[in-house]
């Protein structure tokens, strides 16, 4: 039986797409962690913790360095949300070209007034719309090819920029959908600017007071990635210069409150029932693999390596990527007369991870005798169940 602790509200599709294998909550020496948004970074992790799923994109919530030092795999959910976020984001979009929430609040506050009579005395009740405007969208990945799509499909003229993009994403962009070689290259002459990129040391900053001067006047800029990932006060520089004409952002901070021309979700981007769904049910499969099998495949902190389990038993181990190890696991082995059936091996920076595939169950003194190897960070013995 395998322990599972959740963190946050988590989906019921997640809990209930576990096996009769798994107990949820019983403990708190668990073998997984359900998480969405909880901060770990001074937690402490119970020993028996092998793997933490994040049910959601982001990520910075996990300390991964000390994660990885404890042997402990940790996985994200990127895309479960997308759907949510791009939708939030084209809602955006009309809200923005329309001023619906300068001319909505003015309503609240004059529920007689003729607004149609107003559009002859003040800009903010004359909208305009997305049809023909230029879109760039920065950062192409689950959510921004989305966006992009969802965009074009307006009517808008789309160019997307995203230096990391992959092969995969590309076949999620349209064709009709303008590349862009430098970010300059795709705000310079946008209407509107939306971000969606991971947060990361180089992506930090990346839409700052020289990005933004790039623009063309009366841009409207949205960030539905990551505080930080815009400089809010930059932002809000441009604003008062009237360089940008609005700013729209799900990440609150003290610079930007009370403006009508800054507009703040409370972090809903990824907040709907079928997203938060999509995402536990994923991070539930996520933890089942890893824990059934020792497969891994888009992990935040260890190499991808799927082998089929066709054998009784399966070593893994998580170890750093230095010469050698390979062949000291191998030796400890034939040290005590195990044959291998199987072993893979891949690597990922400094950490590597190996799956060796048994048809004798190995004993608890040669797990010992591995562990003592040098620069091995855990040894698993899993059994299949199969």
């Amino acid at each position: 039986m395998y322990n599972v602790k959740t963190y946050n509200a988590i989906s019921p599709a997640g809990i209930d797409h576990l096996s009769n294998q798994y107990q949820v909550n019983k403990t708190d020496d668990a073998d997984a962690y359900l998480i969405r948004s909880v901060d770990l970074h001074e937690a402490d992790f119970p020993k028996q913790l092998k793997v933490i799923a994040r049910a959601g994109a982001g990520f910075n919530n996990i300390p991964l360095d000390r994660v990885t030092e404890a042997g402990i795999a940790a996985f994200n959910t990127p895309g479960s949300n997308a759907n949510a976020v791009k939708e939030l984001v084209i809602a955006m979009l009309v809200a923005s070209a329309r001023h619906m929430f300068a001319v909505t609040n003015f309503s609240a506050q004059h529920i007689h007034a003729d607004i149609s009579l107003m559009k002859k005395t003040d800009d903010r009740f004359k909208g305009t719309e997305l049809l023909g405007k230029k879109l760039a969208v920065i950062g192409l990945g689950h959510v921004g090819s989305l966006v992009a799509n969802a965009a074009r499909e307006l009517g808008m003229k789309v160019v997307g920029f995203d230096p990391f993009l992959s092969s995969d994403a590309a076949w999620h962009i349209s064709n009709q959908i303008e590349r862009a070689d430098s970010m300059k290259a795709a705000i310079k002459d946008a209407d509107f600017v939306t971000v969606h990129v991971p947060k990361t040391a180089e992506t930090t900053g990346l839409i700052g007071a020289e990005e933004i001067k790039a623009m063309k006047d009366g841009v409207h800029l949205l960030n539905y990635s990551r505080l930080g990932i815009v400089d809010n006060q930059a932002a809000v520089n441009a604003l008062d210069a009237k360089h940008v004409a609005s700013y729209i952002t799900d990440f609150g901070e003290d610079v930007l409150f009370n403006r009508e021309d800054v507009v703040v979700t409370p972090h809903i981007g990824g907040s709907t029932e079928e997203a938060e769904a999509n995402g536990s049910i994923r991070g539930a499969n996520i933890i089942m693999k890893y824990l059934e099998t020792g497969n891994v495949k888009g992990a935040l902190n260890l190499p991808d390596l799927n082998v089929p389990f066709n054998t009784p038993f399966r070593l893994t181990l998580i170890h750093q990527n230095i010469p050698n190890m390979v062949g000291q696991i191998a030796t400890k082995l034939a040290n005590n007369d195990l044959n291998i059936e199987g072993m893979s091996n891949a690597a990922k920076d400094k950490i590597a991870y190996t799956i060796i595939d048994l048809d004798e169950e190995p004993t608890e003194d040669l797990v010992d005798a591995l562990t003592q190897i040098n620069s091995i960070i855990r040894v698993r013995v899993i059994k299949n169940q199969k």
